[in-house]
Order: C-alpha cells, then structure tokens, then sequence
C-alpha cells in the first residue's frame, strides 16, 4: 500500500448500557476517530454482533453492565490473542445489581457472572466513592501512552477493582475512602490502577478507567432527573491526550 493510499483500518466501536451519557461518549469518541480518514467505525450497543468482532482490526468501548454472552466473550478473547489491540473505557468491566432483599438491600452487588470477559479486559469494577477531585500518577514514564505526562487531578468516579493476571500498570492512583453503596467497599483504600495494558497472545488490552459522563435523564428509572450535566475527565485536555494516543496505540501494528 502506498504512502498516499494508507490501508483501510475497520474498527468496532461499541457504546452502550446504563446510568451514563452513552450520546455524549458515543459522539467524542466517533469524533476522535474521524480524525484518521482510514478508519471505518461501525457501531454497536453491545458485543453479540460476534461476525463484526471477527472482521474488526481495532475495538473500542464504551459500557456500563454490558454483560457479553460466552459466546461474544470467546471471541473477544480469540481476537486478542490472535493479535488484536481492544481500548477499554471506564464502565466496560462493571457488572452490578441493585439488591432488592436482605442485609444489603439499596446496594449495589458486583456478580462474578462473567469471569472470561473479565479475565479478558484484566479486572472487574467492584465499587468506587463519591465522585471527587483525586490526583493521577504516572507509574511508567518511559511508555510510549504515558511519556510526558505530568501527574494531574480528575473530578471522576475513582474505581476500585479485582485485578486479574499480570497487568502493565501506566497510570494509577492513591485511594483514602471506601466505596459508598457498594455492597464490596471495606478494602478499597489503597493503590489502584487508573491505565494499564493485559497482554493475551500477540494482542493486548488497553484499558482506562477515566471518563465517567452523566445527563439529566441517564439515571432513569433509578431516579427520573438528575441535576448536574457531569462531564469529569473529558472536560481534561490530558484526557483527550490519553484517548488520542490510546487509539494511535491500538492503530500502530497495522501500519505496516
């Protein structure tokens, strides 16, 4: 392929679930990657378009309680290992259910109903505090998505999770409070991986837990209005920085 006829690249983008503005992030994210005239986006709303992810050569998501089938699971871990490069963002790896009955009832339950997935993207999210400014760190200097980063501070949903398998930590950050109604909450304070890399096969996971956006009618039917429009990391320059060289990182193998 010719330098003035770069190659096709087809990506997947999929957006969707609940209790976030899905439009806003769904629209920043397409934006972002019409930036690069090669790449053909479709769009999904889950991950059962299984043919899709086959013929995908990058994958982008944008999820909250997306819980893929086996099947979906199976082949989102074949395609990473066969060398695929998936970015994962913020809510991808949640699975919750408000409980309804018993101690814990008005909490939120995080169900290991989907370990391979999970095993997959490298964690599961099990809780986070009160959305509040905290301070990003970066753990690897000399990596490619992080050099010149400077430590900067987020008004975000800070997550705690169960981490699975040997993860290439990038960004992380110190966490001083439990999780507040999550039903997992007591170990929380401690250190957390904010961006990191789980490599499966010749392919990896990016995954970066930034990005929490919320509108008015995104808690429905939890709750019918919620007041404040909530924009967090993508109101950051830096976020945008990590989301650009996010997608030319999942791009690179394929430029040859």
């Amino acid at each position: 392929m010719s330098e003035a006829q770069p190659k096709r690249i087809n990506c997947v983008l999929i957006c969707g679930g609940v209790w976030h503005d899905m439009d806003f992030a769904r629209l920043e994210l397409l934006k972002l990657l019409a930036e690069d005239q090669a790449v053909r986006t479709r769009v999904f709303e889950d991950f059962e378009n299984i043919e899709a992810i086959k013929q995908a050569d990058i994958i982008i998501t944008y999820t909250c309680n997306v819980i893929p089938s086996l099947s979906a699971q199976e082949a989102l871990l074949d395609w990473v290992k066969a060398g695929g490069r998936w970015y994962a963002l913020h809510s991808t790896n949640s699975v919750l259910r408000l409980l309804s009955e018993g101690p814990n009832a008005g909490l939120f339950d995080a169900p290991r109903w989907a370990p391979l997935f999970m095993e997959t993207l490298g964690s599961q999210f099990i809780s986070h505090p009160p959305i509040a400014p905290y301070r990003v760190t970066v753990a690897d200097e000399t990596h490619e998505l992080t050099r010149g980063i400077e430590p900067f501070d987020t008004n975000d949903e800070l997550y705690h999770m169960e981490c699975h398998g040997e993860l290439h930590v990038l960004l992380e950050t110190e966490c001083k409070e439990e999780g507040t109604g999550f039903v997992e909450a007591a170990d929380a304070p401690g250190t957390h991986p904010v961006m990191y890399i789980k490599h499966h096969g010749s392919g990896a996971v990016l995954y970066n837990t930034l990005g929490h956006c919320r509108g008015h009618y995104d808690l429905q039917p939890l709750m019918d209005w919620w007041p404040t429009v909530d924009r967090c990391a993508w109101d950051l320059p830096v976020f945008y920085d990590l989301l650009r060289r996010g997608i030319a990182w999942v791009k690179a193998p394929l430029a040859n």
